[in-house]
């Protein structure tokens, strides 16, 4: 059982944004940054591919509502949306959950270092993963 399971259920006290039937939203309370804002799906799965098509298009529909009313509430003007999958993708709580985290001018939110590399077979890749689909 995640910590995660334990908020949705009422046993871990969180500081609620918002609810409803599919999505709930609440402070980390380990914030990078004033506003860091926690948006999970009441549907337990691991990694976001294990979502159903109810549950993601329900985050889909509440992530953009939420980050308005963090950067309203916070003046914030800039965001970072994260989710992480899986341990080696550095997720650390086995439920599906998105940050959204402010970004302010003195620096204070999400650091990213992005060590690009240059494409390597991208029609074969592109097909590959089209096929998939």
């Amino acid at each position: 059982m995640t910590i995660f399971a334990k908020i949705l259920r009422g046993e871990i006290p969180s500081h609620i944004i918002y609810e409803d039937e599919h999505v709930f939203s609440f402070l980390d309370i380990m914030p990078l940054s004033r506003g860091h804002t926690l948006v999970i799906p009441r549907e337990p799965a691991v990694t976001l591919d294990k979502l159903s098509e109810a549950a993601a298009a329900a985050l889909g529909r509440a992530l953009p509502r939420i980050a308005r009313a963090v950067l309203a509430a916070t003046g914030a003007t800039a965001f970072n949306v994260l989710q992480n999958n899986g341990e080696l993708a550095h997720q650390a709580v086995m439920h599906v959950h998105f940050h959204i985290i402010p970004k302010y001018e003195d620096g204070t939110g999400l650091g990213i270092g992005w060590g690009a590399k240059k494409l390597e077979d991208g029609a074969a890749l592109a097909a590959a993963i089209v096929a998939k689909l």
